[in-house]
């Protein structure tokens, strides 16, 4: 393929990569300025990390009604609808007055985070050839990574030094430019085709599909468990400065943004090997932080690590997942999301549960380290249910899932 076929290739990747990064930047950034959020909003540190949470519930929520608003609209129109919500949603929270308004604003911004993602997905890959689909979507899944390489430290930089409503409004206009450059460099696609949406949701019989989108709501639950905490974790137990804080989010951010690149590209060779092997060196990791977490230099080391570990997986989930719905592959991708996000959900909040317990906060990963190993089991689970499915004729299988 010539140079200049390729950049036509990338440049449409780009607007999207932009705009992953402003959705990864809103989700992410609140964990580096949980204290200044919660003592401007007068709450406890445990009870804004329910902005988490509610966040995430707004994701869960947000998949399948975006899903049916948008299943027979063309897809540029409605990415740039998606990123119109996502704008609002950012100005509203840089404004919101009391945390209940704040909360309200986080899940409405929320609603266009799956089905951008899941759609971007699909559009991604279908901007190049088939070979190149895990790669394409890497890329544009690069820009989340990318958000916690800037977006988070410096978003957390600007909120410590002028305050984290300027934070938002900043996020608000990257919203702003993935707008423009979607409008601008995206081709038309028209809506796939659909056998309607509710034939589409008979996805949800296949057991390939549930497995992949529980191992996906694992895989965050895992993360999101101890990452929501990182700072008090970084500021209590590790005893790093506030203004060192951005160093470590920066570190890993690194480590998500190698680990997308890598899972990227071994995604189309044995994925399920590497969700196994991932998960389980996941389980490692966090074990470790539970001591690397007191010392400076050593909790430097395991942060870019347990970064690379966690999204190495994602690319080779969203594949699973829009594999084995071939039929649906939007809504599937969108859904796959939403279980991502229960997993955020749900990590916030066990984390949390477990603070408020007495657990201590060095002590928070043993909590990552027991959602990881339930995720390798189901890894195994799901080899045995694609044994079972490539001895099914053709046929069969199709029926599974589409039968009347």
């Amino acid at each position: 393929m010539s140079f200049t076929a390729q950049l036509r290739q990338r440049i449409p990747l780009l607007a999207l990569t932009v705009g992953a990064f402003g959705i990864g930047s809103t989700e992410f950034v609140i964990m580096g300025l949980l204290p200044e959020v919660a003592a401007d909003l007068q709450v406890s540190i445990p009870s804004a990390g329910m902005l988490v949470t509610g966040y995430a519930m707004g994701v869960v929520v947000g998949a399948p009604l975006m899903a049916a608003a948008l299943s027979r609209a063309p897809r540029k129109g409605s990415l740039l609808a998606l990123m119109a919500i996502f704008m609002l949603g950012n100005l509203l929270c840089a404004v919101a007055p009391n945390f209940g308004l704040m909360m309200a604003a986080r899940v409405f911004t929320a609603f266009a985070h799956a089905a951008f993602f899941g759609m971007g997905a699909v559009v991604a890959a279908d901007l190049v050839p088939r070979d190149q689909r895990a790669k394409a979507m890497a890329l544009m899944f690069a820009g989340l990574t990318l958000a916690n390489v800037l977006g988070v430290p410096g978003g957390t930089a600007l909120g410590q030094v002028v305050g984290w409503r300027y934070t938002f409004a900043v996020v608000a206009a990257i919203g702003m430019v993935a707008l423009v450059g979607i409008a601008a460099v995206l081709p038309r696609m028209p809506a796939l085709p659909s056998p309607g949406l509710a034939q589409e949701f008979r996805v949800l019989r296949d057991p390939r599909v549930l497995l992949g989108m529980a191992m996906s709501a694992l895989s965050a639950a895992s993360l999101f468990a101890v990452f929501t905490y990182i700072r008090p974790i970084l500021s209590n137990v590790t005893m790093v400065t506030d203004s060192g804080v951005s160093a470590f989010l920066l570190l890993f951010g690194v480590g998500l943004t190698i680990g997308n690149i890598v899972g990227g590209q071994l995604a189309n060779r044995r994925p399920l090997r590497l969700i196994s092997v991932t998960f389980f060196l996941v389980v490692l990791v966090m074990a470790a932080f539970t001591l690397t977490s007191h010392a400076y230099w050593s909790a430097m080391l395991t942060l870019p690590i347990w970064g690379a570990l966690v999204f190495a997986v994602v690319p080779p989930l969203q594949m699973r997942v829009i594999d084995a719905a071939h039929n649906a592959p939007n809504l599937a991708s969108t859904l796959n999301q939403g279980g991502f996000n229960i997993g955020c959900a749900s990590g916030a909040y066990l984390g949390g549960l477990a603070i408020q317990s007495g657990v201590p906060y060095s002590q928070l990963p043993w909590v990552g380290a027991a959602l990881a190993l339930l995720g390798f089991g189901l890894s195994f689970v799901a080899r045995a249910q694609d044994r079972k499915y490539a001895q099914l004729p053709t046929v069969v299988r199709d029926a599974t899932v589409f039968a009347h």
